[in-house]
C-alpha cells in the first residue's frame, strides 16, 4: 500500500454490533480521508489479542490507532496495554467514551505512578483508586456543551463551544487531575454546565487526544468531525514520513460549525 495514499487504522477494543458508537467510526475515518483524497482500513484488535500477545508487534502495521467505546472491555489488561503501546511508540492516538476512560487510566498508571488506579465498572477492589468513577448522571444519549479551553485544540474546532454527543456513565474523578496534569495531560475541554474535564490531550505527542464524548456520531460526508480530521492527518503525517518521526501539526483546516 502507498502509505499517503491509504491509511491502516487499528482500533482497540471488542467489536460488537448494533452499537451506534462502534459503527460510526469507519464511516467518519471514511469521511475525513474521503475530503484529504485519501483511503483507510480498518482493523479490530481485541483486547484478549491484546493480553496474550505483544502489542507492539500486533500493533505495528497500524499508522494511527483508536481505542473504541463499548466498555465494559473483555480485558482491561489488554486493552491498557494496546493504549501504552499506541503512547510509547508516539502513534496518532484518539480514545473515545470508554477510549477516553482507559485511556486516563493507563496514564495514570505508568506516567503518574498511580498503580492503584481503577475503574469503577470493573469492581472497587481494597486499596483501589478510582480515578474512573461512576458519573452523578448517567450522560448515555445527551447532547451536551463543551467549551474548548485549549487554543490547540480550539484551532482545530474553529470554535469555544462545540455541542457533542455522550455514550457514558463513568468518567474522571477530578480529584486526580493535578496528577494527570502534572504528568503532561492538558484539559483542552470541559462540560459547560460544571466545569469538568471532557478532552484531555497529551501535549508531547503530535496527536493524542482522549473524549470522553463521541465525536464519531456527528461526523457527516461534507463535515467530518475536526478531531477525526486530524487524527487522520497526523497518521498520514506518519506514514508519510516513516514510523517514529515526530511531524507538526498541519494548518489550514476547514472549520467546524459546532451542532448536535
Amino acid at each position: 500500500m502507498n502509505p499517503v495514499a491509504g491509511l491502516a487504522i487499528g482500533i482497540i477494543g471488542d467489536r460488537r454490533r448494533g452499537s451506534d458508537a462502534q459503527d460510526a467510526i469507519g464511516p467518519a475515518l471514511d469521511h475525513a480521508a474521503g475530503l484529504l483524497g485519501i483511503s483507510v482500513s480498518t482493523d479490530w484488535v481485541g483486547t484478549c489479542d491484546l493480553r496474550d500477545g505483544d502489542p507492539t508487534a500486533l500493533l505495528a502495521g497500524y499508522e494511527g490507532l483508536w481505542c473504541a467505546p463499548g466498555g465494559r472491555f473483555v480485558s482491561m489488561a489488554g486493552a491498557l496495554a494496546g493504549i501504552e503501546a499506541a503512547r510509547r511508540t508516539g502513534r496518532a492516538f484518539l480514545g473515545t467514551c470508554a477510549g477516553f476512560q482507559h485511556g486516563v487510566l493507563e496514564f495514570a498508571r505508568n506516567v503518574c505512578g498511580l498503580e492503584a488506579a481503577e475503574h469503577a465498572e470493573y469492581g472497587r477492589p481494597d486499596g483501589a483508586l478510582l480515578v474512573i468513577d461512576a458519573l452523578d448522571c448517567s450522560l448515555v444519549g445527551q447532547a451536551l456543551t463543551v467549551d474548548v479551553v485549549d487554543a490547540e485544540t480550539r484551532r482545530l474546532y474553529g470554535a469555544a463551544s462545540v455541542t457533542e454527543r455522550y455514550y457514558c456513565r463513568f468518567g474522571l474523578d477530578e480529584t486526580y487531575l493535578p496528577s494527570l496534569e502534572a504528568g503532561g495531560l492538558v484539559v483542552a475541554g470541559r462540560d459547560a454546565r460544571d466545569g469538568t474535564a471532557r478532552i484531555l490531550r497529551l501535549a508531547s505527542r503530535v496527536f493524542y487526544y482522549l473524549t470522553l464524548f463521541v465525536p464519531q456520531t456527528s461526523s457527516m460526508p461534507d463535515r467530518p468531525h475536526p478531531l477525526v480530521s486530524e487524527f487522520v492527518r497526523a497518521a498520514r503525517s506518519r506514514a508519510a514520513e516513516g514510523p517514529g518521526l515526530v511531524t507538526s501539526p498541519s494548518r489550514g483546516r476547514p472549520r467546524f460549525r459546532p451542532g448536535p
